[in-house]
């Protein structure tokens, strides 16, 4: 039995597709669309906008392909075009604000035990004011860190700690005041 080398597959699929192999193109888009998506949507709320935002970055991941170095991941270099893209499109519709409290980021190792569906968190989040839900994003979903949030976003670094902070407290009541809607508490 051969051993087939994925990352050379993957390599070769860039080459063809920096060509303008349509096949390739469409196989590198069938590969990672579905996990593309779900990218854009921890962002956009509307699944529809979503799909539209990951196909305008899809054309910006073809026509920047040949920049790609094949320095560490194919599909983390898609995401960060994808996460760019979604950033760009909320920019743009300016619904983006930043409160600008630096002195109110506090860690919170309070975890809520919960036992929420994959919808139930995501409707959570799709909730959040923009600014918090994009830093939220950043750094518990992407794992960026504070120093690279603010960069990417034009803030400051305690900015983001503090939009960070807000998002969890955020999600906490929230948390807690679906339980007790679940209980039949509230």
């Amino acid at each position: 039995m051969k051993v087939i080398n994925l990352r050379q597959e993957e390599q070769e699929l860039i080459e063809l597709a920096v060509e303008h192999n349509r096949h390739a193109q469409n196989k590198i888009y069938s590969k990672f669309s579905p996990k593309m998506l779900s990218v854009c949507r921890q962002y956009i709320k509307d699944l529809h906008q979503a799909e539209g935002i990951m196909i305008t970055a899809f054309m910006k991941v073809f026509t920047n392909l040949k920049n790609f170095k094949n320095e560490g991941s194919f599909e983390g270099w898609i995401r960060r075009i994808m996460i760019n893209e979604c950033i760009s499109y909320i920019r743009v519709q300016k619904k983006v604000t930043f409160l600008d409290d630096e002195n109110y980021y506090e860690e919170s190792t309070n975890d809520i035990e919960t036992q929420l569906s994959t919808d139930d968190i995501q409707y959570l989040i799709d909730h959040l004011p923009e600014g918090y839900k994009m830093v939220f994003n950043l750094y518990v979903i992407e794992g960026y860190k504070h120093q690279e949030i603010a960069t990417l976003l034009g803030i400051s670094e305690g900015t983001s700690k503090s939009q960070l902070s807000h998002a969890r407290k955020v999600l906490q009541d929230n948390i807690i005041k679906l339980k007790m809607y679940e209980n039949g508490t509230e």
